[in-house]
């Protein structure tokens, strides 16, 4: 049996204290990593920005975007390599929806209860007069 390939996306923030080296490093080996396990469909890098908060004593991170597809298993592995990498501020990873797997909007609210609220309101008027 094939196995599923899903679609992910992860962005990664890594540290810019030891340079913009380190940060290439870092950088290249998670992107060997996701080409060597997934097909990686694009790689935007961000740049330095500053933080909302600091990590670690840190109020500046360069910003990484993946997007790539694999098996199910591979995302858990590459959050493990995330974890222990030393440079690493924050990750996440998540599975994209494609638009065809949208959830249906919310539904509406049956007429029932919007007649029970109109009564409720033309009571309360009632009441006050």
């Amino acid at each position: 049996m094939e196995k599923m390939k899903e679609a992910y996306e992860s962005i990664l923030i890594v540290s810019c204290k030891n340079g913009d080296e380190a940060v290439a490093e870092v950088v290249g080996k998670f992107k060997n990593m996701i080409e060597a396990n997934a097909t990686l469909d694009s790689v935007e890098e961000w740049g330095k920005r500053k933080l909302a908060y600091l990590i670690n004593k840190e109020s500046e991170g360069y910003f990484v975007l993946f997007n790539f597809t694999c098996d199910a298993e591979f995302p858990a592995e590459l959050d493990r390599v995330y974890n222990i990498t030393d440079g690493v501020l924050r990750s996440l990873i998540v599975k994209r929806i494609e638009k065809s797997e949208a959830p249906a909007p919310a539904v509406e609210a049956p007429a029932a209860a919007e007649s029970v609220a109109e009564e409720t309101t033309e009571a309360v008027e009632a009441d006050a007069e």
